[in-house]
Order: structure tokens, then C-alpha cells, then sequence
């Protein structure tokens, strides 16, 4: 009799033997973080000339802790979805042992490992080659980066209903990234934005995380006064709301609408 963290063990060793055989996956990886220094660097040191006090590395440390995830996880997954429900291996998983849950948190194991790896060696490599000051509330970035990958989660398993091939899956998370970039105050600062469509944008899946990492590595989350550490939680509470909302909305809505075989 296997135990569920055995279960979860096994389809995770499974799927990290698919993701290193996998070169698309795995440059996505690997090339996108100095692709995204690159692309960033330059938006980054305007948002430092218009906030005084914050960083030209900071934001882009910040910045790719959000954006890293959103290819690690969110498109290398949706597309795992797809190619295991097309092979027919989630609908031959679902007649043994493990459960919905297991199987799609085991196939998420890889990619969540990776991106978690990828942030730590960024953060190491900010600290050493940047020069970057410690976050005001630390706390706040580990639960940011985690809910994000939580909701990411979710979002490439409803991604993966309206992606037919794993070809496909580069057009059909497309919105969702666009989005969740430009709509996230990481690229473009939401107070900068006319009033309404900042507030639509707060209200994102993805916004409330990635605002999270950023008040908790600066202390605040756009052109306001930074805080310290213990008001900032004060700061924090409605978007920990927000995005602790949506992670439930997703996982109700994968649980609902999740295909686990290919449509007839």
C-alpha cells in the first residue's frame, strides 16, 4: 500500500525525467532569466529614476521573482498537461492509487522545483553581484513567490482545457501572460496608470502576488512611502486576501472543468 507522498515522490521523478529530455522546456528555463535581464534593465532604471530609494537591481531581482514563474511554471506546465492527457497517461493514472490532487501536483513537482531553484540562485546572484539590500519583510516574498506559483498552477491546468496540442499551448496561454505582465505593476508601475484600469488590474489573478514580493522586498508596492516590517503586514492583508481568493477560485474552477483525456 503506497502513501500519498510516496504517490507524489514517484510522478515527480517521472516528470523530471520528461522535463530534462525536453530541450524546448528546459532553454525556456534556463535562457529566459538573462533574456529578461536584458529586456528589463532598461524599463527598470526609469521606474529607480522615478521612485527614489528603490534600486535599479532590486527591481529587476523583484521583477524576474515574478516573471520567472509565469514561463517555468505556467507554460512549460500547461504544455505537460496537454502532452499527458493527449498520450493518455493522466486517464491511465486515474485507475490506480493516486488521486486528482496527486496527479496534478505530481506532474507540477518539476516545474515548481525548478522555478524555486532558479529564484534562489537569483537572489544569491543579486546579493553578490548587485550589491542588493535585504528584503524589508522577507516573509512577504516566500508567501508572494508561493502563492503566485500556487494560482499558476491552477491557471495552466485551465489553460490546458481550450489547448489541443502542446504546439498550440504558445498561443493559448499567450493572453494569460501579456496580461499578467503588463497587468502586474512589475513592468509598468500601477500608479502610473489612469485610476480605473490600475483597479481593474489589481483585481488579476497573478497582480495581488506579484505586488506581494514587491512590498516585501521594498516596503511598498509603488510610488507610496515605504514601510517597515510590521506595518507592511498591515499593507499586505488585502492582497494576501486577494490572492488566497483566487488560489481557491482556480482550484474550484480546475476541479470543475479539468479534462482528463483528449475529446473524442
Amino acid at each position: 500500500m503506497t502513501t500519498a507522498t510516496s504517490r507524489l515522490l514517484a510522478l515527480g521523478r517521472a516528470e523530471t525525467t520528461l522535463l530534462l529530455r525536453n530541450r524546448t522546456a528546459l532553454f525556456t528555463a534556463l535562457a529566459l532569466p538573462p533574456l529578461l535581464v536584458v529586456a528589463l534593465a532598461e524599463p527598470m532604471k526609469q521606474q529607480a529614476a522615478d521612485f527614489p530609494g528603490i534600486s535599479t537591481g532590486g527591481l529587476l531581482v523583484s521583477g524576474l521573482l515574478g516573471l520567472i514563474p509565469m514561463f517555468v511554471v505556467y507554460y512549460n506546465l500547461t504544455a505537460a498537461y496537454v502532452a499527458r492527457r493527449g498520450e493518455l497517461v493522466l486517464k491511465r493514472l486515474r485507475t490506480g492509487e493516486a488521486r486528482d490532487l496527486e496527479i496534478l501536483a505530481g506532474t507540477a513537482v518539476p516545474s515548481v522545483s525548478l522555478a524555486v531553484l532558479l529564484s534562489v540562485v537569483l537572489c544569491g546572484a543579486g546579493a553578490v553581484g548587485l550589491d542588493l539590500r535585504m528584503p524589508v519583510n522577507p516573509v512577504l516574498v516566500v508567501l508572494g513567490l508561493a502563492l503566485l506559483i500556487a494560482v499558476l498552477v491552477g491557471l495552466a491546468a485551465l489553460s490546458s482545457v481550450v489547448t489541443k496540442t502542446v504546439e498550440s499551448a504558445g498561443i493559448t496561454t499567450l493572453p494569460v501572460l501579456l496580461l499578467s505582465q503588463f497587468g502586474s505593476g512589475l513592468i509598468i508601475p500601477l500608479d502610473t496608470m489612469p485610476d480605473q484600469l490600475a483597479g481593474v488590474f489589481r483585481l488579476l489573478p497573478t497582480t495581488p502576488a506579484f505586488q506581494l514580493i514587491r512590498l516585501g522586498w521594498f516596503g511598498t508596492e509603488g510610488s507610496a512611502p515605504a514601510v517597515g516590517f510590521v506595518a507592511s503586514w498591515a499593507e499586505a492583508l488585502p492582497m494576501l486576501a486577494l490572492a488566497v481568493t483566487w488560489t481557491a477560485a482556480v482550484g474550484w474552477a480546475t476541479n470543475r472543468w479539468f479534462r482528463w483525456e483528449p475529446r473524442r
